[in-house]
């Protein structure tokens, strides 16, 4: 904690590391209690959990009922990222507590992403570079990649990072087709709804997801999906791993039953299917959709601003729940 902070200051759990520019900025701001440093994590939250007002977290940390449950004083979950599939919603309202997300600031990033990896999967991009790299080249002809220009766009979720990606591949004169609850009412015309995702993917050439994680969203591409997508489709995940059936996944692209796919999410992150390792179809990312710096200061940003005007006023900018 910081010495130099007034006692009133009101005490903040952090559950796992963050930025560290953002653990400073929190340090500066309030009395910070870093559970993963916690040589017994128990015994920190028996010691200072009755003072404990806030929960510093992401979407990679999330926070659970039992953590929750031993914060008498919690006011509010503060989560550095869009997602919150990790954070127990049901027992933060159960308690009272506010939890905050940062969205907004990061589509743009996302939605690059995504075209990236449109491009370099079917352009085979990484695979071209390491064949460069091997000194295969003055010796050897590189394959032919498929192009995306043209083709058919199908975007599973047109919310605001959906749409950032429609008007991208636009740019690259796809024809764009989406699914979500219900037809965006405000999307441009042309723009084509499917009324379910399997349907989508008998559709399009490329399939993105750009759905929130959870329950609701679990292993929505499926084998059946997958087959729909067919042996010419792409998949394309930027969203949460938890979406796609990694084992209906690999047993597809082994299959031939797809083309390829450029995932920057996984199942059960960080760890990834050793079978995708070795396919040249794939390209793999490390969850770094928003990685860029100026999108995770913003974020930073945000997340601050939601725990400072929610200790002055108890109005946050960005309110999940």
């Amino acid at each position: 904690m910081n010495p130099y902070l007034p006692a009133s200051a009101p005490h903040v759990l952090m559950v796992g590391p963050l930025l560290p520019d953002l653990v400073a900025d929190l340090a500066s701001r309030y009395h910070v209690h870093r559970l993963w440093e916690a040589a017994d994590p128990a015994a920190l939250l028996r010691e200072h959990g009755p003072s404990i007002r806030g929960i510093a977290t992401s979407g990679r940390f999330g926070a659970t009922r039992e953590l929750i449950s031993a914060l008498p004083a919690l006011e509010g979950i503060f989560s550095f990222g869009v997602g919150y599939d990790t954070i127990d919603l049901a027992a933060a309202q159960e308690h009272g507590v506010v939890v905050t997300n940062t969205p907004g600031v990061l589509d743009a990033c996302v939605a690059d992403t995504a075209l990236a990896l449109m491009l370099a999967a079917p352009r085979r991009v990484v695979e071209a570079d390491r064949f460069v790299r091997a000194g295969r080249w003055p010796n050897e002809g590189f394959p032919l990649g498929t192009r995306m220009s043209g083709k058919r766009c199908g975007i599973a979720g047109l919310g605001n990072i959906g749409l950032q990606i429609a008007r991208r591949a636009a740019a690259f004169d796809m024809e764009i087709l989406y699914t979500s609850r219900k037809p965006r009412a405000d999307a441009p015309a042309g723009y084509r709804y499917c009324p379910d995702i399997k349907s989508l993917a008998a559709e399009c050439d490329f399939l993105v997801l750009a759905v929130p994680g959870g329950s609701a969203t679990r292993h929505l591409v499926n084998a059946e999906v997958l087959d729909a997508l067919g042996p010419q489709g792409w998949l394309i995940n930027i969203a949460r791993g938890t979406v796609v059936d990694e084992a209906a996944l690999v047993n597809a692209l082994q299959g031939k039953r797809i083309a390829g796919a450029g995932l920057d999410v996984f199942e059960h992150e960080p760890e990834t299917p050793a079978a995708l390792h070795a396919m040249d179809n794939v390209v793999l990312l490390p969850h770094i959709a928003s990685g860029t710096h100026e999108t995770r200061r913003a974020m930073a940003d945000l997340m601050v601003a939601n725990l400072d005007r929610w200790f002055q006023n108890e109005k946050v900018l960005t309110r999940v729940v």
